[in-house]
């Protein structure tokens, strides 16, 4: 993993658009995020062209199925030697464990704990009971026991996490620099903030994918690590 803790967000419908992106602000990331958006888009065959600028790729998935699904998934995406993989920790240990088992060697496995969209309300509405910072801590542990690497969570969880997990590897998506607007995401923060609370990863993507000059947006960013 490069020193850089930044991973661009990549979720844009054309491969070509992406390149173009990845290939501008290479110099100012640690990696790449490739989503459901690109994955389901482009495939093995946008993976691999992106794999060509020789940057650590984090594929966000979200796997969730039965274990044995989950682990033939995990099977199929070995020849694209992803630095990261995400499945959600709400598929239990089982599944977890199996989806780690099957994973490559060089892969970090991490569980999705509460997707940054959602707060208490839709917990709710889903009949989660609780806070969200409990719920994230409950996951946490489970995907500790079930051997995985690390978890997904927000940025508001993650200084709590990193104390009930020391050695653990957390990715925390959601993060908005000074003065952007938060869109769909509900429990942001900065991403010194992020970092300074134990994020090993930190995800941007729409601050500098959308930014009028995303090399300097990119820049800037890199500049408050």
């Amino acid at each position: 993993m490069r020193t850089n803790p930044v991973f661009l967000a990549l979720d844009v419908p054309r491969l070509e658009a992406a390149e173009a992106l990845a290939r501008k602000v290479m110099g100012h990331i640690g990696g790449l995020k490739l989503g459901l958006e690109f994955f389901c888009a482009h495939g093995h065959h946008g993976v691999l062209e992106l794999a060509k600028l020789n940057l650590p790729l984090f594929l966000d998935l979200k796997l969730h199925d039965i274990p044995n699904t989950v682990a033939a998934a995990m099977q199929a995406l070995h020849v694209l030697e992803p630095a990261i993989v995400t499945i959600h920790a709400s598929g239990g240990q089982a599944m977890m464990e199996d989806a780690k088992a099957a994973a490559g060697e060089r892969c970090r496995v991490v569980g999705v704990t509460l997707l940054t969209s959602l707060d208490e309300r839709d917990m709710a509405a889903t009949g989660i009971a609780g806070s969200a910072h409990d719920q994230v801590l409950r996951l946490a542990d489970l995907a500790q026991r079930a051997g995985l690497d690390g978890i997904v969570c927000s940025g508001h969880e993650v200084a709590a996490a990193h104390a009930q997990w020391p050695a653990g590897f957390f990715v925390v998506p959601g993060l908005r620099p000074g003065g952007n607007k938060d869109g769909d995401q509900k429990r942001t923060v900065t991403p010194r903030e992020a970092r300074d609370a134990g994020a090993s990863v930190l995800v941007v993507g729409r601050p500098i994918s959308r930014a009028e000059d995303p090399v300097a947006a990119a820049r800037a960013i890199e500049a408050t690590l």
